[in-house]
């Protein structure tokens, strides 16, 4: 296999029987259990106790256990050329983390800050290895992936100001790292489709294979030359362009075909009491703060801007 993308041979975590394991949580207790693929049963989940539950009426958990979560800031063409007008951002792929306590299941609570103005989504997948992992080479990373989830990398970007190097309180507040429903193998990701939605309209759209400037074995080996990777760490693997803000009663979603579809509620939070007292960097409204929040319109499709605003009036009141 090549150290180049795209790639010349697919790699075993891509190849089929489609697999996803999900994390669910029923009477205060947490279980897993494989989604079935086919049969009368289809679409339900088998619990590892043997029961049989219908996932649309349980509430789930992220199907991972990180000690770290990494992400990389831009690994899309389209979103490059939105901020940086050019169709590759950097030479090499620069990150950042998030904490583990931004985890977030499907279906659960995003929250907003009042004293926040720019919630951004964006929708990406997740990579979650498999097994310990240092030193090793693009063609042996794809061995060391558990396998593929959808993600919404929310970002406070009113801390964008203070936080930019870091990206702290930007992307690593409470519930801003939606993931699931299921952790996903046995499919060719390379030839799906990432879909972000407001209200039920598609506001970020990329053909993954055909978007992607690093690919998650080229990322996993850059990482892994100095910080070792622990089963249930998280790669989060950038967003297309058009990420923009919500607001409370909005529901946001990543779908990935082939993979699954995330969703959240946006929901409104008191400012922090320590807040009102002045207390450290507070929320602002800067002209770089808006760069990020609010994009460059005339780098994006008409199509994805005029489903955003009209999504806006589809939201929950």
């Amino acid at each position: 296999m090549s150290f180049e993308f795209p790639l010349k041979e697919l790699p075993a975590v891509m190849c089929g029987p489609r697999v996803e394991r999900r994390c669910i949580l029923i009477g205060g207790s947490a279980f897993w259990g494989t989604l079935i693929e086919a049969g009368a049963d289809a679409g339900l989940l088998r619990l590892d106790d043997g029961r049989v539950v219908d996932p649309a009426g349980v509430a789930h958990l992220p199907p991972v256990s990180p000690s770290k979560i990494i992400a990389v800031h831009i690994s899309y063409s389209s979103r490059s050329i939105e901020t940086r007008n050019k169709p590759r951002p950097t030479d090499a792929p620069t990150y950042f983390t998030k904490p583990p306590t931004a985890l977030n299941g499907h279906d659960g609570q995003i929250l907003k800050p009042a004293d926040c103005r720019y919630l951004n989504y964006e929708g990406e997948y997740a990579v979650v290895i498999g097994k310990t992992c240092r030193n090793v080479l693009p063609d042996e990373a794809w061995d060391y992936i558990e396998g593929f989830c959808p993600a919404l990398d929310m970002g406070l970007q009113d801390f964008r100001d203070t936080d930019q190097g870091s990206m702290l309180r930007v992307k690593g507040a409470d519930t801003l790292l939606p993931i699931g429903p299921g952790l996903v193998r046995g499919v060719n990701l390379l030839e799906q489709t990432l879909r972000t939605y407001r209200n039920g309209l598609v506001v970020q759209e990329a053909r993954i294979g055909e978007e992607t400037i690093w690919g998650p074995h080229y990322v996993i080996a850059d990482i892994a030359r100095h910080i070792t990777l622990l089963p249930g760490d998280a790669i989060l693997m950038g967003t297309p362009c058009h990420s923009r803000s919500v607001d409370p009663g909005d529901y946001v979603e990543c779908e990935i075909t082939g993979v699954g579809r995330l969703g959240g509620w946006v929901e409104a939070l008191e400012a922090p009491r320590a807040s009102a007292l002045g207390v450290g960097h507070q929320p602002t409204d800067s002209a770089e703060v808006r760069r990020v929040a609010l994009g460059f319109d005339e780098r994006v499709p008409e199509w994805l801007k005029a489903n955003y605003r009209e999504a806006a009036a589809r939201k929950r009141g």
